[in-house]
C-alpha cells in the first residue's frame, strides 16, 4: 500500500452514535439507485482522497466480491432519499469507502456514516476495524484520528 497508511480502531468497547441531522435518514441499499451511489463516489473524490473507476467498473465488482454485504453499506440521504453520502465495509471488517457529497460535507454526515459502520461491525463481533487512508490526506487523516483510528502495526 505506497503511498498509503493503514489505520485502525478497537470495537471492543461500545461506539458512542451521533444523532442524524434535521432532514437526514438512513436509506438502505435496495431502496437507492446504484448510479445515484456512483455519482456521489465521483464527486466526492473530484477533488482527491480516493478514485473511482466507470459504473460498471465499480458496481459488478463490489457486489459480485465475496467480501460483500448489502447491510454494510450504510447510505445517508435527505427527505427526497437523494443520497448524500456513504460508507461501504468488507465482511472482514474493512472499511473500502467513505464518502459525502461535497454540497452535503460540514453537517457531520462522515462521523455519522464512520460511527454507525463501526457499530455494525461491531454487532457482527469483529474486535476491530482497518482502512487505508492516503499520506498525503491530512484532512482525512485527522479525521480518522477523531474518531479513535491510530497507524495499523505490522
Amino acid at each position: 500500500m505506497s503511498g498509503y497508511l493503514r489505520l485502525r480502531r478497537s470495537l471492543i468497547e461500545p461506539v458512542a452514535v451521533p444523532d442524524l441531522p434535521p432532514g437526514v435518514g438512513l436509506l438502505p441499499l435496495w431502496r437507492a439507485k446504484p448510479v445515484n451511489l456512483h455519482r456521489i463516489l465521483k464527486a466526492a473524490y473530484a477533488d482527491g482522497g480516493g478514485e473511482v473507476g466507470s459504473f460498471d467498473q465499480w458496481w459488478w465488482p463490489l457486489v459480485d466480491d465475496a467480501e460483500f454485504a448489502p447491510h454494510l453499506v450504510i447510505i445517508l440521504a435527505d427527505e427526497e432519499d437523494d443520497p448524500l453520502g456513504l460508507v461501504q465495509c468488507w465482511t472482514s471488517s474493512f472499511i473500502k469507502d467513505i464518502v459525502v457529497h461535497p454540497r452535503a460535507r460540514g453537517r457531520g454526515l462522515g462521523s455519522a456514516l464512520l460511527t454507525r459502520a463501526f457499530v455494525r461491525l461491531r454487532e457482527r463481533g469483529h474486535l476491530h476495524v482497518d482502512l487505508k487512508v492516503q499520506v498525503a490526506n491530512q484532512a482525512a487523516r485527522r479525521f480518522y484520528a477523531r474518531h479513535g483510528m491510530v497507524e495499523a502495526e505490522g
